[in-house]
């Protein structure tokens, strides 16, 4: 198996699209998965969102989507939105492999700062994130409101 690491281009978006389907059905939450493939591909065209793919023989199997925003109290930052990797190619450091190049992909731009959000029921992301040495909050409460 020869698994690469590269950007995503705007062809890769509906296997995105397909791996974010897969981890909200993962969390028990496709219900809630509402976004289209076109939507995926019109924000993808205005710069919105970035992603890292691992390709296994063209076909995506893993992906690290991210985009740039500003922390008041540190400065740039890189925020991962969703990281996904299909089961089938997990323990294998593909994950990891995807992990240092959204790293890279923070240093080149000067990012002070990477955050996410994580599931409290999605072990398996935890046990990797803490081998990261990450910092999991518990005292910062997320908001929302839709528009």
């Amino acid at each position: 198996m020869s698994i690469q690491i590269r950007q995503a281009t705007k062809a890769d978006v509906p296997a995105l699209h397909g791996l974010v389907a897969q981890l909200s059905e993962y969390v028990g939450e496709r219900h809630n998965f509402t976004a289209t493939i076109p939507t995926y591909e019109e924000d993808f065209d205005a710069g919105f969102y970035h992603a890292i793919v691992a390709e296994d023989a063209e076909k995506v199997v893993g992906m690290a989507l991210y985009y740039f925003v500003y922390s008041t109290w540190k400065g740039r930052m890189i925020y991962l939105e969703d990281f996904v990797l299909d089961p089938a190619y997990r323990r294998q450091g593909i994950g990891q492999r995807l992990w240092d190049v959204l790293l890279e992909r923070g240093r080149e731009r000067g990012c002070q700062l990477l955050k996410w959000q994580i599931v409290d029921t999605n072990t398996e992301a935890m046990k990797f994130y803490h081998a990261q040495d990450a910092i999991i909050e518990d005292n910062w409460l997320n908001g929302k409101l839709y528009l």
